[in-house]
């Protein structure tokens, strides 16, 4: 059980209806996540909007995007994110056991080789973000990424690192499986 409940349909201002309407539209449901930022209108609002243009504008495919989510989430220890993002890679198709390779062989993941040092940047600035060195971004460079690539990337992992450290202290009910994945 988390330590505040979560904002039902019945108990809500007009504001967050309106944006749990945009939010739902989105994501095809309001996740508790939401939910639970719904006491704060004004984040709530904010972070729905950060989700939807990080996660599903840019030029990384949403596959990596997710393998972000997932892999970031499972490294700082929320299971929250990494149920919900386990089911949204099924959502777009990637099977399960494409996603436990994701999540325990990362180099046997399907992933072109740029996505995949994408990913392994993302890690790393979660884990040791004062150890990134001139040679990685160098290799980087060599693969053909861009800086707007290297943000986006960056911007998935700083959005679920945040998203981690809140559902956490507030131990956030995992939404149900039959939700997650649709």
């Amino acid at each position: 059980m988390g330590r505040i409940t979560t904002i039902s349909d019945q108990n809500r201002s007009e504001r967050v209806s309106a944006i749990f309407n945009d939010i739902e539209q989105a994501f095809g449901r309001i996740p508790n996540l939401f939910r639970t930022y719904a006491y704060h209108p004004p984040l709530l609002e904010a972070n729905g909007q950060k989700v939807k243009q990080v996660m599903m504008e840019g030029t990384l495919s949403r596959k990596a995007k997710e393998a972000i989510a997932v892999l970031v989430s499972k490294d700082n220890g929320c299971k929250y994110c990494v149920a919900a993002h386990e089911g949204a890679l099924s959502a777009i198709g990637v099977s399960p056991e494409e996603v436990h390779t994701i999540e325990n062989d990362l180099d046997r993941a399907d992933f072109d080789p740029k996505e995949m040092a994408l990913i392994k940047l993302a890690r790393k600035a979660n884990s040791e973000p004062l150890h990134g060195t001139d040679d990685e971004f160098a290799e980087l460079r060599k693969l053909g990424v861009n800086d707007a690539e290297i943000v986006e990337a960056l911007g998935v992992m700083e959005l679920f690192t945040a998203f981690n450290k809140f559902l956490d202290i507030l131990q956030v009910e995992i939404d149900s499986s039959e939700a997650v994945r649709q």
